[in-house]
């Protein structure tokens, strides 16, 4: 087996799979947090 060396892996891959992850991520949560506010305006 090949000996382990810290920091040479390119990992551009997976920052940009976890940038994609944590934009989903966010627009999801905005959307649900507006759509709670909207249904509350609209229960009142």
């Amino acid at each position: 087996m090949a000996e382990h060396k810290q920091g040479e892996m390119d990992i551009t891959t997976q920052e940009k799979t976890f940038e994609g992850f944590m934009n989903m991520t966010t627009k999801t949560t905005i959307g649900i947090v507006v759509f709670l506010i909207f249904l509350a305006l609209i229960a009142a």
